[in-house]
């Protein structure tokens, strides 16, 4: 029995807001099968959330919360120093903001991923990991987390017996398997041919269920294309088992 094999894309999106474009969301959502949308906190704001929420439903993509720190100016790449306690209602906040955007399109959200410097700080720091699965747990337990495997954020979400989707970056270098979230280079993480490789190689050693490619990466559709393609000519299918896009 030959066992089939499913890798979801997914993709940070919704980043544009006011007078203001950021990233490549038309391109890149007929490409993906899952969508981190941001809530208004790091970026976005009720219009592009709408929007963003319309287009992947349009495209029958999975949403996602991808909620940040207060930060417009830094983009949410910048830590901070907050309270967990800051850290729950930040995200609580978020995912309801969000929800009420997919409650009227008639549609659900599937999960949560912290951005930029959060998603860092939970993956590094236990406190804010438990209080991001305690907001998750009080808002709803059936939505998944998307974090970095063996990470803090986690440990903790495995233990409450949420469901955790372990995540790799396409378009960020990783040294010592650790990923370089920030202050990489173009030379850095390559070509699209070359992420998509590296994508391969990944598949091959260690169980991730996601690939990540960041909508403001420079030339982030055709890596998105490249990574897409390469693993459909091993055979993959995109999407999680809930949602196969051919």
């Amino acid at each position: 029995m030959i066992l089939e094999k499913y890798i979801d894309l997914n993709c940070d999106m919704g980043e544009s807001f006011g007078l203001y474009k950021y990233g490549a969301d038309e391109e890149l959502m007929p490409l993906i099968s899952s969508a981190n949308i941001a809530c208004g906190f790091h970026a976005g704001d009720p219009h592009v959330m709408r929007e963003s929420v319309e287009l992947a439903v349009q495209y029958g993509v999975r949403v996602g919360a991808h909620v940040g720190l207060p930060d417009r100016l830094g983009f949410g790449r910048r830590e901070m120093k907050v309270k967990p306690q800051e850290i729950y209602d930040y995200t609580l906040y978020q995912l309801g903001a969000l929800t009420s955007f997919l409650q009227k399109s008639h549609t659900s959200l599937s999960h949560i991923k912290p951005h930029g410097a959060l998603y860092m700080m939970t993956a590094e720091k236990r406190e804010l990991a438990e209080v991001t699965v305690e907001a998750v747990l009080d808002f709803n337990r059936e939505i998944e987390i998307y974090t970095l495997p063996n990470s803090e954020l986690y440990h903790a979400a495995k233990e409450a017996k949420l469901k955790v989707v372990s995540e790799y970056f396409a378009d960020r270098p990783y040294v010592n398997n650790y990923v370089k979230m920030f202050g990489w280079t173009l030379e850095e993480i390559g070509q699209p041919n070359t992420m998509a490789k590296r994508a391969l190689q990944l598949l091959e050693e260690s169980p991730v269920e996601t690939i990540c490619v960041h909508s403001d990466t420079p030339n982030a559709p055709a890596i998105m294309r490249s990574v897409r393609e390469a693993l459909l000519e091993k055979g993959w299918q995109i999407g999680r088992k809930s949602l196969i896009v051919k």
